[in-house]
Formats: C-alpha cells, sequence, structure tokens
C-alpha cells in the first residue's frame, strides 16, 4: 500500500506527516519552508508513493475564512495539478495548533520546545493525519 500524507499549511513553514505503508499510524515527518513544500513532495513521492494527499483548511470557529485558507485553496488547486493521480482532501484543522500544545505538555515538553514552531507544525500535521485516517474508518 502508499502512504498517506498531511500538510499544516503556513506562510512560513509547512508542517508535514505521514502514515507507514499499512496506513495504521500516523508519524511527523519534516518542516519545510513553503516555498519549497512542491519540491520537496515531488521528491518524496518519488521515493514513496503516495496515494493521498489530506491538507488542513484553516477555519475560523464560525467557520469563515483565514488570513491563510485563501493560500491553502491556491495550494490544493496547485496540488491537484501536480499530483493528478493523487487524491486531495481538506481536513477541517480547527483547534490543531491548540492540541498540538497539548500534546506536547502531555509528553513532558519544555516550554522552551513547545515554543518551537516547527515542532508545533509537525504536531499538527499528524493531528490533521489521524483525523483523516478516522474519519475514512
Amino acid at each position: 500500500m502508499a502512504r498517506l500524507l498531511a500538510i499544516d499549511y503556513g506562510h512560513k513553514r509547512v508542517g508535514l506527516a505521514v502514515t507507514d505503508p499499512l496506513q495504521i499510524i500516523a508519524t511527523a515527518l519534516d518542516t519545510v519552508h513553503s516555498k519549497d513544500l512542491l519540491a520537496y513532495l515531488k521528491a518524496y513521492h518519488q521515493r514513496e508513493p503516495l496515494e493521498a494527499i489530506a491538507v488542513g483548511m484553516p477555519r475560523t470557529l464560525r467557520n469563515e475564512a483565514t488570513d491563510v485558507t485563501s493560500a491553502v485553496v491556491g495550494l490544493v488547486r496547485q496540488l491537484r495539478r501536480e499530483f493528478p493521480d493523487v487524491p486531495v482532501h481538506e481536513v477541517d484543522e480547527r483547534f490543531t495548533s491548540r492540541m498540538a500544545h497539548q500534546t506536547m505538555r502531555d509528553a513532558g515538553l519544555g516550554q522552551k520546545a513547545r515554543r518551537d514552531k516547527a515542532t508545533v507544525d509537525r504536531i499538527s500535521a499528524t493531528i490533521i493525519l489521524q483525523s483523516f485516517l478516522e474519519s475514512r474508518r
């Protein structure tokens, strides 16, 4: 089986998470600069075929667009163009950053480690991917 990949997109950084080949466990993969995302994904897809991509769609609590939503919509369009054989799914990402911080606290990470935005982005992508996995069951 091919892997599933999740994206937590931000203007500067993008958190990535991936499943194992059996699509059972979501694991943090990497954090890349947003301008390097497509090149990274193309190289990764050549090494590890992707079955689907789940992209966190940022919305407010009132289900309105955020300052990042339009960029994510553009990214989704670009991914569908660049990876025509890989389905791209939008996943509600409300509360993922808060959940990531809570996960870091529960894991016993210190305050300095919890301030590392790259770690928060990877954990957020993992939460998005886990949510996507659960929605498919």
